[in-house]
């Protein structure tokens, strides 16, 4: 009786198993597919013929990229920086300047890129310098308005860094400016983060913004 009770017991789990691993398949095929078919109905509402040669594979294509250019929303800080924080006495300005960035507009899926220009003030404790990069890819790589994305930038590293302060300016350019609307091909936008002493101290910001202007193209 009681071997009557195992193999019951294993079945229900197996076919709960099966039934998990069957929805998670459907929803994985559902995901897979489901962006190449709504690509292929943009392309035919422009008139365009998905079937033809040059766009047979396009949908496939701008899946992947999207895939790539949104993965920050996967992306998890404290993996990227991976215990790269060290211990260091050294309270003077760090400086990691002309970052290149690119990512997507939320209201016209059109890209914006320039360069992050990113500054913090160690409290005891730096951080590995490529990791900085890391973290303007995380926020980067989304649908964004780069005013927000300036913010998650420099609160992401007050978190994982608890520094005395951290700024960040970011300037870019927008295709969505650029190539419809207003067209003009040579705004550009300037955002500001400024954080704890970059906030309170404007000897300290002075020398942030000098530095960053010094050489700077």
């Amino acid at each position: 009786m009681k071997h009557n009770w195992i193999s019951r017991d294993l079945a229900f789990s197996s076919s709960k198993y099966c039934s998990f691993y069957i929805r998670v398949k459907r929803f994985t095929i559902q995901r897979r597919f489901g962006l190449e078919e709504e690509v292929t109905k943009i392309l035919k509402a422009i008139g365009e013929d998905p079937s033809r040669e040059g766009l047979r594979d396009t949908p496939k294509r701008v899946k992947k990229a999207y895939e790539f250019l949104t993965s920050g929303y996967k992306a998890d800080i404290h993996h990227i920086v991976n215990n790269a924080i060290f211990e260091e006495d050294s309270q003077g300005m760090v400086l990691v300047r002309d970052i290149e960035m690119y990512s997507l507009c939320e209201h016209h899926l059109l890209p914006f890129f320039g360069k992050a220009h990113i500054g913090y003030i160690p409290n005891k404790k730096i951080i590995g310098i490529s990791k900085i990069p890391r973290i303007v890819d995380i926020f980067a790589r989304r649908l964004q308005v780069q005013e927000r994305m300036t913010e998650q930038i420099g609160n992401a590293l007050m978190e994982v860094l608890d520094p005395l302060g951290v700024a960040v300016v970011i300037k870019a350019k927008h295709l969505c400016m650029m190539m419809r609307g207003v067209e003009k091909q040579n705004s550009e936008l300037f955002t500001s983060c400024m954080l704890g002493e970059f906030k309170t101290n404007m000897v300290t910001r002075s020398e942030f913004l000098d530095l960053i202007r010094t050489g700077s193209t």
